[in-house]
């Protein structure tokens, strides 16, 4: 069976499934006193705050953690499945890519991943997707619930599609975000963003909250 990065290669070619989150057509612009305002390039109605904040969700030990213990240093944000047959694979790949050309230039920045799907997404599941993604990917998991409030908590979409098939698909918001812990979400990544772009928007960020 062919592993993640290389099913993820082939799937970049495969149109994109995923629902972007309401907000994210939303054009605006860094005010006077926004310390990241060189670095935006797009922000929420009503101000970056509007998006993100606490939860408490299940890491691959089987471990309830909360944001405050997987948000210790820059982040970058995904909410998928590891069931996903081609947009996740992808995505999380690139995030991964991000990370390895920030690590070249001198950034840790941790790649997190938390599923949409905890019917099927086990601890196990997850942290072995996320191992496989990338060896400093964490990935979490929850109850129904813990799930429905992190996903609420960034404002992001997902709808289990009807199916008897126990290899449903799942309809979900396809960005990344960006979360510095002592700021928390500044920005958010389309699907059409590369891991070159990524990197030199994160490390924007990342020195003008120094």
């Amino acid at each position: 069976m062919p592993s993640v990065r290389t099913y993820a290669i082939v799937a970049a070619a495969v149109a994109v499934t995923g629902i972007a989150g309401t907000f994210a057509a939303v054009q605006l612009r860094g005010g006077e006193e926004d310390i990241f305002a060189q670095c935006r390039t797009s922000q929420i109605a009503g101000g970056s705050a509007q998006i993100g904040g606490p939860f408490e969700l299940v890491n691959a030990a089987g471990e309830t953690v909360t944001d405050k213990d997987v948000i210790t240093e820059p982040t970058l944000v995904y909410f998928g499945y590891t069931f996903c047959p081609d947009v996740c694979p992808f995505d999380t790949v690139r995030n991964a890519d991000a990370v390895d050309i920030l690590a070249e230039r001198g950034y840790s920045v941790t790649p997190l991943f938390i599923t949409i799907d905890p019917e099927r997404d086990t601890p196990e599941a997850v942290g072995d997707f996320a191992a496989n993604i990338h060896d400093r990917m964490i990935g979490l998991t929850g109850s129904p619930e813990q799930i429905k409030a992190a996903s609420q908590a960034y404002r992001t979409y997902y709808n289990k599609q009807e199916s008897d098939d126990e290899y449903y698909l799942v309809d979900h918001t396809t960005l990344t975000y960006l979360v510095l812990p002592d700021h928390g979400f500044v920005e958010f990544f389309r699907r059409d963003a590369t891991p070159e772009q990524m990197a030199d928007k994160t490390s924007c960020f990342v020195d003008a909250a120094k």
